[in-house]
């Protein structure tokens, strides 16, 4: 199931609005195929790693991540391959939260006189699937905050000088992370300041190109955005109303519109607009800010996961943060993290972590 959950987490980032499933097909002690789902969510593991077996998997053992599906879609059910294969066993790490699924699929391959067998290193395809089942449960993407800061946490000098607080290695890091994810998000402000494309430009490494999102609630995107000079989507997050030649120009430029509500004072409303992006099929969103979008976040209690790149350096308090004010006045309000790794990053490190506790007021918006 190891192997299976490694080749679950190649997918990550390419196979929305489908999770990312491995397989392994086991016979004689020998493992005789093996899959993970493809870009674009078709062909699944299942098939893939049974296309593998080549025809060696009478009497096998499946391990697969996620619940075998048992519906039409357009592909046949996974159960019935498996059934066709006259595979002997099928042991699943997690149960499909998928209404259409959601332990049909197990029973299907029950009823066809398959020992089935559920939970096995059930947390960590929980984890590796995190972000489907949170929109599948919740109706919100897995959200990771990226930072990029000095050790005091700034993100910039105090005239806005900005790159580059890390060196190449974390910044290919940083690449990597959005590679993994469906979507990478940022301010309108980020976007005014710092001009990125917000793309995964390591060679190989993202077969399906990552979302751009922006989120302009006054639809400040300029027209000569280098957002709109790689092919990847770029979607704009915005409020209805706008002037219908300033959209009509966005789209000629490639832009594509989400519609958000406002939040009362401005911007976007927070949970609004990751709901919006969950219905699009968003399930992993990379937020790589600026301060007043990954605040607002946090204020909601939105943010699931940080991955923070600290540069050993220093620029001082006249530099600008990388959050805006979040509104803490008692330390029980403040946003509590777990950490989960520490690795180098070139001479910086990267620190993730989880947010186990964001229990503040979501009094303000993005955007």
């Amino acid at each position: 199931m190891r192997a299976a959950l490694a080749l679950a987490a190649r997918g990550l980032g390419n196979t929305w609005p489908n999770p990312s499933v491995g397989c392994v097909i086991v016979r004689d002690g020998r493992v005789v195929g093996r899959g993970h789902t493809r870009p674009g969510g078709r062909p699944h593991a299942e098939t893939e790693a049974l296309r593998a077996a080549a025809g060696r998997t009478e009497g096998a053992t499946a391990y697969v991540t996620l619940e075998p599906c048992c519906h039409w879609g357009r592909t046949p059910p996974c159960t019935d391959a498996l059934i066709a294969a006259r595979v002997a066993r099928v042991v699943v790490a997690l149960r499909d939260p998928d209404p259409r699924v959601d332990g049909e699929g197990l029973q299907r391959l029950r009823d066809a006189g398959i020992v089935v067998e559920i939970g096995l290193l059930e947390d960590e395809a929980r984890r590796v699937n995190a972000g489907f089942v949170r929109r599948l449960e919740h109706g919100l993407p897995l959200v990771t905050l990226k930072l990029a800061t000095t050790l005091d946490g700034r993100i910039a000098t105090r005239t806005g000088e900005s790159q580059w607080i890390t060196g190449p290695e974390a910044r290919r890091m940083a690449h990597a992370l959005r590679g993994c994810h469906d979507a990478v998000m940022a301010g309108s402000g980020t976007l005014l300041a710092d001009d990125p494309e917000l793309t995964c430009r390591l060679p190989g490494f993202a077969p399906r190109p990552t979302v751009r999102v922006i989120a302009d609630a006054r639809l400040r995107t300029p027209l000569g955005a280098r957002l709109f000079n790689a092919e990847a989507p770029a979607w704009i997050a915005t409020r209805p109303g706008h002037d219908p030649a300033a959209l009509a120009a966005l789209e000629q430029r490639g832009a594509e519109f989400v519609d958000v509500p406002p939040a009362t004072g401005g911007g976007l409303e927070p949970e609004a607009l990751l709901r919006a992006l969950a219905a699009k099929g968003i399930s992993r969103l990379l937020v790589e800010g600026g301060a007043i979008l990954s605040a607002s976040l946090l204020r909601a209690g939105l943010v699931n996961r940080v991955a923070w790149f600290m540069a050993p350096s220093l620029i001082g308090g006249d530099g600008l943060p990388g959050f805006d004010s979040l509104g803490v006045d008692r330390l029980e309000q403040m946003p509590r993290l777990r950490v989960t790794s520490r690795r180098p990053a070139g001479d910086a490190w990267l620190v993730e972590a989880d947010v186990i506790a964001s229990p503040g007021p979501p009094n303000a918006a993005p955007g």
